[in-house]
């Protein structure tokens, strides 16, 4: 678990690097003070929102579903891609940052979800718990947590957006070669740019 304070170090390290980036197209490297739990391996996504008073839009996504990379570092890499590098959006600009938010979800590692018939699958998720990955060969597609609640889904419209996302029909979580995986995160958030960061935590398994 990352303890409220780290979640404000790793989001305020999220705005500091693509200001950097942007500024000078350096990456930041881990800071000197940065928290022995925040260089244990975890998976982590940055998403960045437009801000007009409210959230009002994505402007960026990127991160890491599974722990390969210390959090300081994957949180790093995951904000400079999630301004620059997601294929949705261009590349954002400098001018921007006053008018945008950052969110850092630090992700447990998913676990393969067991069903005796695909149709128990929506039973054993739960919206404001559970982020998915829907997975069948190279086609592989995830949802974090929050997802859902921003979109009012209930579980099986999640399951389908999930398998949409993945690039598969919506009904494709029927399907006996599908595979689906449930984690939970916690999720840090700006309330406003550079504003007062707080927590959302998903649940836990």
């Amino acid at each position: 678990m990352v303890t409220l304070e780290e979640g404000r170090f790793l989001v305020r390290l999220a705005r500091r690097t693509v200001s950097e980036y942007l500024r000078s197209g350096t990456e930041s490297s881990p800071p000197e003070d940065t928290p022995q739990t925040l260089r244990e391996k975890s998976g982590v996504f940055v998403t960045i929102e437009e801000y007009d008073g409210g959230r009002k839009g994505l402007r960026g996504c990127i991160g890491y579903p599974l722990p390969h990379s210390p959090l300081v570092e994957a949180t790093i890499d995951s904000a400079i891609s999630a301004a620059t590098r997601d294929p949705r959006f261009n590349p954002m600009s400098e001018v921007e940052l006053p008018n945008v938010v950052f969110e850092v979800s630090v992700l447990t590692p998913p676990a393969l979800l067991k069903a005796s018939r695909p149709l128990d699958y929506p039973k054993l998720i739960k919206v404001a718990r559970d982020g998915l990955v829907v997975e069948r060969g190279y086609h592989k597609g995830l949802l974090l947590p929050q997802v859902p609640i921003e979109w009012g889904w209930d579980e099986s419209t999640f399951l389908s957006e999930c398998c949409m996302k993945a690039g598969l029909p919506p009904d494709s979580w029927l399907s006996a070669d599908v595979k689906i995986y449930t984690f939970t995160a916690q999720v840090f958030s700006e309330a406003r740019p550079c504003g007062e960061i707080l927590e959302r935590a998903m649940g836990t398994h």
